[in-house]
């Protein structure tokens, strides 16, 4: 069975990492027999100077052809306005093709400087409404000014969205438990003392899931308080899961208390797409320059792998996605394979070559 993704290079650093992901796949393709196809297209900047819109619309009907996206980070803050070309594909994407969780895994690794300890925790997002202005209103936009020097904002919690975000965290705790032969916390991050309805309405949700996973240590945590404590300890943090803005801020900080965003890997799924995009920005000041981290756009193809493996019983792929994460591992571990943001000199695609050959030794 041939499986079909589709890549978007998106912008500044874009096109480097994600000719590094896409060498790591074709070269498990190759060694593995995954039976990959995978087919670029355009977006982002360039898409907007050669076809006037950032998000065409052949993009978006081959992304729902798709069995997986591979999106490269965009620059949308510096995009025009939306009658000018200016979308974001991201959220485009993540509403287009119901998105709904965003899960982001943050860890110590050996060898990389951080700011924390035994860090290993899964961030699991809320993807499609929350206090996002462009995907909470069905017509329009959730955020406005009504006169001149005063804006409003709107922020969507639903039932429904809150039942299934929950319900994807303790699945991600269900499993990790199994693996790790222990009993796993999950943490709903709120801030009902302030917002009690909106926030009110996502832990009645949290609560009525956990009363299914008897197994699964359920707690409830402030959003301030969980950014302290993530600083303070964060090996008391198994699973968090959180509304969009949330685990939008706690999942950066997290991965930057590990050691770097150029190793935060990211998947965006619902429960027939998902989409691997690396959690950090385009960082146009190093573009081109062969000094950007791969390691983020890689590791989220690598969820994706194993996403795509467990929804269509792949074996291989499952094992390519374990292949590349314990190669990443063994990467970090030596001093000439850092990149510029983990304190090395390694270049883009000098750590590209480098884990292709630990690849090698572990196939």
């Amino acid at each position: 069975m041939t499986i079909n993704l589709i890549a978007f290079d998106g912008d500044g650093i874009g096109p480097e990492i994600m000719t590094s992901t896409l060498e790591v796949i074709n070269h498990l393709n190759t060694k593995l027999s995954l039976d990959v196809n995978i087919e670029k297209e355009l977006i982002g900047i360039k898409s907007l100077k050669a076809l006037g819109t950032t998000l065409p619309e052949k993009a978006l009907l081959k992304s729902k052809e798709a069995d997986g996206i591979i999106l490269g980070p965009v620059d949308h803050n510096n995009y025009p306005i939306k009658s000018d070309g200016g979308v974001n594909p991201s959220g485009v994407l993540r509403i287009e093709l119901d998105l709904f969780a965003n899960i982001r895994p943050a860890k110590n690794y050996n060898n990389v400087q951080s700011l924390s300890k035994n860090m290993d925790l899964v961030i699991v997002r809320e993807n499609t409404e929350g206090f996002y202005a462009d995907r909470n209103m069905v017509d329009g936009n959730g955020e406005f000014s009504p006169v001149e020097g005063v804006g409003l904002a709107f922020r969507k919690i639903t039932k429904k969205a809150s039942l299934r975000i929950a319900e994807e965290a303790f699945n991600i705790a269900n499993n990790i438990s199994l693996s790790r032969d222990k009993k796993i916390k999950v943490h709903a991050i709120h801030k009902a003392n302030v917002m009690r309805l909106t926030d009110g309405i996502f832990l009645d949700a949290c609560r009525q899931i956990s009363s299914k996973y008897n197994d699964i240590h359920y707690e409830e945590m402030l959003v301030d308080a969980c950014a302290a404590h993530i600083v303070r300890d964060s090996s008391q943090f198994d699973i968090i899961v959180t509304t969009n803005m949330f685990g939008d801020i706690l999942s950066d900080l997290a991965t930057e208390l590990s050691g770097s965003l150029g190793l935060a890997g990211s998947l965006n799924s619902g429960e027939n797409f998902a989409m691997a995009q690396a959690q950090h920005g385009s960082a146009n000041d190093i573009a081109g320059k062969n000094t950007a981290n791969p390691i983020s756009l890689i590791l989220s193809a690598s969820m994706l792998l194993n996403w795509l493996g467990e929804k269509r019983k792949l074996d291989n792929f499952i094992l390519a996605s374990s292949l590349i994460n314990n190669s990443v591992i063994k990467l970090l571990e030596t001093d000439e394979n850092l990149t510029k943001d983990l304190g090395g000199t390694a270049s883009t695609q000098e750590t590209t070559k480098k884990l292709i050959s630990i690849l090698n030794h572990f196939i």
